[in-house]
């Protein structure tokens, strides 16, 4: 009987574990998901506003078209000059995820590295 006990206790936290893996992989993967929305994002933004891409609508609504193409939500987005700042957010088992992305000329250099 004993040993039966001891069984099923090592498949529960065997269990446990397992579910809890599952869980941390899921989080990896929707932060890795959301960065990438808000980089694509930002780029396709940044696009329109330098005139690569010629569409009809405004930087920020292409930005949350794209956002939401990801899986992601357009949050925020800024716009100064050539370049644009987004942020985008999701969930994921109930707990937000967001990541920001910045896109256009490149910032002038202080100096040499």
């Amino acid at each position: 009987m004993a040993g039966s006990a001891l069984a099923v206790g090592g498949i529960a936290v065997a269990a446990a574990l397992g579910i809890g893996a599952v869980a941390v992989g899921g989080a990896g993967a929707t932060s890795q998901r959301v960065a990438a929305a808000a980089d694509a994002a930002a780029l396709a933004a940044a696009d329109v506003l330098s005139g690569a891409v010629a569409v009809d609508s405004d930087p920020c609504a292409l930005a949350a078209r794209v956002a939401e193409a990801h899986g992601a939500a357009l949050e925020d987005c800024r716009i100064a000059g050539l370049e644009v700042v987004v942020r985008v957010g999701t969930a994921y088992a109930g707990l937000p995820a967001a990541a920001g992305a910045r896109a256009g000329p490149p910032s002038p250099s202080t100096g040499p590295r």
